[in-house]
């Protein structure tokens, strides 16, 4: 009995230490789809804004995202997306 009840406490250790960590650590969800048209993105092709880098698919997206890049910044972390950030000016 003293051996079960043993193991039935290291495993909930376990499971609470596991949910724990994935509270903390939570997996990072990189972009990978364009926001204006869906396409996948193009790493060379970007606008840093609100010291966040949004990713584009070609260069027809670029305006609308120069146009209002909080809307597309709040659509991608709605979809859990953790931006890439923006590249201090002058380097």
């Amino acid at each position: 009995m003293k051996k079960i009840l043993g193991m039935l406490g290291v495993v909930a250790m376990l499971i609470g230490s596991g949910v724990a960590g994935a509270a903390e650590g939570q997996a990072i969800k990189k972009q990978t789809m364009c926001p204006v048209m869906g396409g996948a993105v193009k790493t060379n092709l970007y606008v840093d804004a609100e010291g966040k880098r949004i990713y584009v698919c070609c260069a027809g997206c670029l305006p609308a995202i120069k146009k209002d890049p909080a809307k597309y910044i709040a659509k991608l972390e709605k979809d859990g997306v953790t931006l890439d950030k923006a590249e201090p000016k002058g380097k």
